[in-house]
């Protein structure tokens, strides 16, 4: 199974621990995480999908390829990473 591990910012405002999902892409295991905390896609993705400007995904250490689709291929054993970029002075 696929493990979704969201930043320690979410944190703050919603329980987000990892989630173990079995997926064959990206847009697929982000629903299964949505569906077990449906609070969740507002601060990853936008209204109409797709991924915020200010959030990026890792997929076993390679940024993923792309923000609308997110049809990324994960393996069984990939380690997803949802982080929220910082920003301030």
């Amino acid at each position: 199974m696929a493990h979704l591990h969201f930043t320690q910012q979410l944190a703050r405002f919603l329980d987000v621990p990892t989630v173990d999902v079995a997926a064959p892409r990206l847009r697929a295991a982000l629903d299964a995480a949505f569906a077990q905390q449906p609070r969740l896609r507002g601060y990853v993705l936008d209204e109409q999908g797709v991924l915020r400007p200010n959030v990026v995904i890792f997929i076993d250490g390679a940024r993923c390829r792309e923000r609308r689709v997110l049809d990324d291929v994960l393996r069984p054993d990939s380690q997803v990473y949802i982080l929220q970029a910082l920003s301030g002075g």
